[in-house]
């Protein structure tokens, strides 16, 4: 072992307050001190250009939602009631504490007929939200060594589900007008390029984060000629927008979508962010690792010190090589976290060091 790693709350550590995903609970988490910057190691992490340690999502990142920048209406994940909500393009949602998540109010269809989204699908006015008041509040308290990281919210195939009501109806429109989903898809992506242009105008983004769902666990919900021919360009015009300003592209996409990775290889993403459960990701870094990278959860059986630690090298021993890897340690123990990230911080600098020669 090269580096010592602290003892929890060890005394002369700089901490740092932090709460929990989706919890009001508040722990404390150790900043170390870093041969390089924060931002410089994500560059290399992405890049792939000799990281010196996998960048944590806990302690590198500061993650703010695009409705916390905008206005637009956003679920409120802390709750624990079920409620209604709307979202900025007037699609109804509902809270479901049980499924962890939002889902699409029953009963709700926004557009009936994809035909018509033209007059149907009203885009927002940008001009009508305070977004230089808001990110100019938000840049009051960010900590600008950290990675700003911006989560855009529902992607391509994601909006066309929740203006059709579902995914069912979302999947006839692919198959019967495939004309018409690809006019709206390419117009939506002009507004998400308006709106992360706007958004730049204010604030410093690192990494933004696009969601969109290709899969259940068991299979895409569409083909290759349907990706080839209706979803990948306006994705790769979205893609490469974002690419060309600097910021790293991390695409999250629930489902077994191994049938598409060559797709998102040639759309330029920078991580994914996919199912565990659904999906070989070791093979997948294996075989996508110098033109993927991958965010990968660190899940330990117990809260103890010794499975901790071990959750942490296996994933740093199954990930790191090459680069193209940043982690989330996932544990809610206060010292269960703290190990955690100061194994995975150190570890992942012994690694480094190794495969790098120093």
């Amino acid at each position: 072992m090269k580096y010592e790693r602290p003892a929890y709350l060890a005394e002369g550590i700089k901490t740092t307050d932090y709460r929990l995903m989706f919890s009001d609970n508040i722990v404390k988490l150790p900043v170390p001190e870093h041969p390089i910057s924060v931002r410089e190691n994500f560059r290399r992490a992405y890049k792939r250009q000799n990281p010196l340690w996998i960048p944590n999502s806990r302690t590198d990142f500061t993650a703010v939602m695009i409705a916390g920048l905008t206005g637009a209406g956003e679920a409120d994940w802390s709750r624990k009631d079920r409620y209604d909500w709307q979202d900025w393009f007037g699609v109804e949602w509902t809270y479901v504490p049980e499924a962890g998540g939002p889902m699409l109010k029953p009963g709700t269809q926004y557009l009936d007929d994809i035909l018509n989204w033209e007059k149907g699908v009203k885009f927002p006015d940008l001009g009508d939200y305070d977004i230089e008041g808001l990110c100019k509040k938000f840049m009051e308290t960010y900590d600008k060594e950290k990675i700003l990281h911006v989560n855009i919210g529902l992607g391509c195939t994601e909006r066309l589900v929740a203006l059709l009501g579902g995914y069912t109806e979302a999947m006839v429109a692919l198959a019967l007008e495939p004309e018409a989903v690809g006019d709206f898809l390419n117009a939506f992506v002009d507004f998400e390029i308006k709106t992360v242009d706007k958004l730049l105008e204010y604030i410093p983004i690192d990494m933004i984060t696009y969601h969109d769902d290709w899969g259940t666990e068991r299979d895409t919900f569409f083909g290759e000629k349907m990706m080839e021919d209706i979803v990948f360009n306006p994705t790769k015009k979205l893609f490469g927008y974002i690419n060309s300003k600097g910021i790293c592209l991390e695409h999250h996409c629930c489902g077994n979508i191994k049938r598409f990775l060559p797709y998102m290889a040639q759309l330029g993403a920078d991580f994914l962010q996919i199912q565990a459960r659904a999906n070989n990701i070791p093979l997948f870094k294996k075989e996508w690792g110098d033109k993927l990278g991958f965010n990968v959860n660190v899940t330990p059986d117990a809260a103890d010190a010794q499975s901790v630690i071990k959750s942490v090298r296996d994933m740093v021993d199954t990930y790191a090589a090459g680069g193209g890897v940043y982690g989330t340690v996932v544990a809610s123990d206060p010292e269960a976290v703290w190990t955690g990230i100061m194994e995975l911080y150190y570890y992942s600098r012994e690694f480094y060091d190794a495969e790098q020669g120093r």
